[in-house]
């Protein structure tokens, strides 16, 4: 799970789903679907984006504002952890293959 600076929250599930949930009342408020296999890790961004990482060997970036996939990355092998850094733009992932992706998140502001 990831938590968003505006109070809510990202979680990855076995169902190949994301739930975006508002973290004040613990209601569910979307479901990004998308994924073919187990979502194992998820990483949001300050600008209300969200990289989710899953075992059919993608990355994908969401827009928390509409629900959609904006962009996607396919590895070698699952994807198996993910991370953000802020300052640079970056993600970071790692896959099955003990491959490590530096991926710089550009041209995909949320809401297009």
């Amino acid at each position: 799970m990831a938590v968003a600076a505006d109070g809510r929250a990202v979680s990855a599930s076995a169902d190949c789903t994301l739930r975006v949930w508002d973290l004040g009342t613990g209601k569910e408020l979307q479901t990004l679907r998308g994924h073919g296999g187990w979502v194992v890790a998820v990483a949001v961004t300050g600008d209300g984006r969200a990289v989710s990482a899953s075992d059919d060997r993608t990355l994908r970036v969401w827009d928390l504002a509409t629900g959609e996939e904006i962009a996607r990355f396919t590895g070698e092998g699952a994807m198996l952890c993910v991370a953000f850094h802020a300052a640079t733009q970056r993600v970071v992932a790692g896959d099955a293959t003990g491959a490590v992706h530096i991926l710089e998140l550009v041209n995909a502001p949320p809401g297009r």
